[in-house]
């Protein structure tokens, strides 16, 4: 019996051998008919289309098109111009002479980096350019503005600028250098809170974090605000070593499972910075990648409390691939899963336009919501939330502003470029003329309504006086603080601005401990005391 099984098997495989041999024949003119397909229709879109179209134009485009038609939002292809500003973005670092510059017209000067050529030619913030090199530059965009002044390290450009107050244009000209934008521009200290904004995991964003947490520790902080809002991510290797900055090694930080199912683990592997300093983490909707890689491990080990309103939901990773000609394709591989298991991708689907929009838009904070999505247990025991962004464990929503700002900033929105740039220019003049714990004061709103008057811009009296000059003056106050005294001093200043910043204060100082931050949470969310 046993002998006859076997015979019975052996003949059916020798039987499937043939078919799946025939199936692969069928598949290999599968892939040779579609090859000729795509191959007909650029040739005869090459020889019969009504435009010409130069060869290297039709393969790019071809090219982009199946990209496209993946219908990933984070696959692209990108031409080497493209490549290089990611690049730039990602990297923080490029050929430059380090300033950051406003969509206005002329483009204009909106934060000059330290320890650049344009920080050491005398470039202030206000400033507008009026000519890159012998180029008039009145009426480029940013992008244009941009190209033109980056380039190899070691060259030259010559830029004319226009300052108010100053009659004649101003010429300089630098030598291009390697440009730092910082991850951690600023910190602060409250009391004994530290304040540390990570805006992006640039190539050096680990390291700066951790010189971060040195500098507001040395200046008595022993707890911590750790705010991820608006971080839109960048590297894997960076978003690894910043969680490990605070997670002891051994610790799971992610996994990522491609096609095959094969899991690649991350851990920590370093002696952690601060393994043990009480922290909150704050995001928003603009918290996405390797923002939220952070923000999941932290959360999962119970290292830190998650503070805001729920992150992104960008749960893929994306592979970098270099291609002929400076060519890149970043192509989604996989996805990536928190210490505990949980996927946060939110789904989004693509519109005809073109846009990728979510699914179930503006409904993750609800009770109810977040009863029908997969729940996961943190180290403790506690809850956290998978199929969509990181979760807060205390949701904190940011200030409205009240229906007559609203309506004073809608009635400017028509000219928003000509308000952008009479701010600016207001906020010059008045830098110098200021000290750091200014109001804005009734007659400095009149002289910038009358310059708004004069271009023609009309602020409608009655939303001022409905309360609209409230959002007017602080508009105000922010840039002429910002430009005057720099970032810092602005986050400080306009502290109460910030009710999700506040409120993270606010939890820290009522407690000595982590375990003290997650009472305050189950005590908001009236749930029983962690495990």
């Amino acid at each position: 019996m046993r002998k006859l099984r076997l015979t019975h098997f052996a003949v059916l495989g020798a039987v499937m051998v043939p078919l799946v041999v025939g199936a692969f024949v069928y598949q290999q003119r599968e892939t040779v008919a579609s090859a000729q397909l795509l191959d007909e229709v650029l040739r005869i879109t090459a020889s019969r289309y009504v435009d010409s179209v130069p060869p290297n134009d039709l393969y790019e485009k071809a090219a982009k098109g199946l990209v496209k038609q993946l219908n990933d939002p984070y696959s692209v292809l990108w031409t080497k111009a493209e490549y290089d500003q990611f690049s730039q973005q990602t990297g923080g670092k490029y050929g430059g002479i380090g300033m950051e510059i406003a969509p206005t017209n002329p483009v204009t000067v909106q934060r000059v980096f330290p320890h650049t050529p344009a920080a050491a030619g005398g470039v202030m913030e206000g400033d507008r350019i009026l000519k890159v090199d012998t180029a008039n530059a009145r009426g480029w965009t940013t992008t244009q503005v941009s190209d033109k002044l980056k380039g190899d390290p070691g060259t030259t450009v010559n830029v004319e600028f226009g300052r108010s107050g100053v009659n004649e244009p101003i010429p300089m000209k630098f030598t291009r250098a390697i440009v730092h934008i910082p991850a951690v521009p600023y910190t602060l200290v409250f009391g004994n809170i530290g304040y540390i904004p990570l805006q992006q995991f640039n190539e050096t964003a680990a390291q700066e974090v951790a010189d971060a947490v040195t500098d507001v520790t040395k200046h008595g902080a022993t707890k911590i605000v750790f705010d991820m809002r608006g971080n839109p991510g960048g590297f894997l290797d960076q978003a690894i070593a910043t969680s490990n900055l605070f997670l002891p090694v051994g610790k799971s930080i992610l996994s990522v499972r491609g096609r095959t199912g094969e899991v690649q683990a991350y851990s920590a592997t370093d002696t952690p910075e601060a393994p043990t300093i009480p922290m909150v983490v704050l995001v928003d909707p603009h918290t996405a990648s390797a923002s939220e890689i952070v923000a999941g491990a932290l959360q999962d080990h119970d290292r830190a409390l998650i503070m805001g309103t729920t992150s992104f939901g960008k749960g893929l990773v994306q592979s970098l691939y270099k291609l002929d000609g400076g060519y890149a394709l970043k192509m989604t591989t996989a996805k990536w899963y928190t210490p505990s298991g949980r996927s946060i991708q939110v789904e989004r689907k693509l519109l005809p336009d073109g846009e990728f929009v979510e699914v179930t838009p503006d409904s993750l904070e609800t009770d109810s919501a977040r009863r029908a999505r997969p729940k996961y247990k943190s180290d403790a025991g506690r809850i956290v939330y998978g199929g969509g962004g990181i979760t807060p464990d205390i949701i904190v929503k940011p200030d409205t502003l009240s229906t007559p700002e609203q309506k004073l900033l809608q009635s400017l929105a028509p000219k928003s470029q000509i308000f952008a740039q009479e701010l600016q220019d207001y906020a010059g003049e008045m830098k110098s003329k200021v000290k750091e714990n200014f109001t804005v004061t009734p007659q400095m709103r009149n002289d910038f309504i009358a310059r708004l008057k004069a271009k023609g811009v009309t602020v409608d009296s009655m939303l001022l006086a409905q309360g609209g000059s409230t959002e007017l003056d602080r508009l105000l106050g922010v840039r002429i603080t910002s430009m005057a005294f720099g970032d810092s001093a602005t986050k400080r200043k306009y502290l109460d601005d910030d009710n999700q910043l506040q409120r993270a204060l606010d939890a820290l100082k009522g407690v000595q401990n982590t375990q003290g931050l997650f009472a305050l949470a189950q005590k908001a969310q009236g749930v029983a005391s962690v495990r």
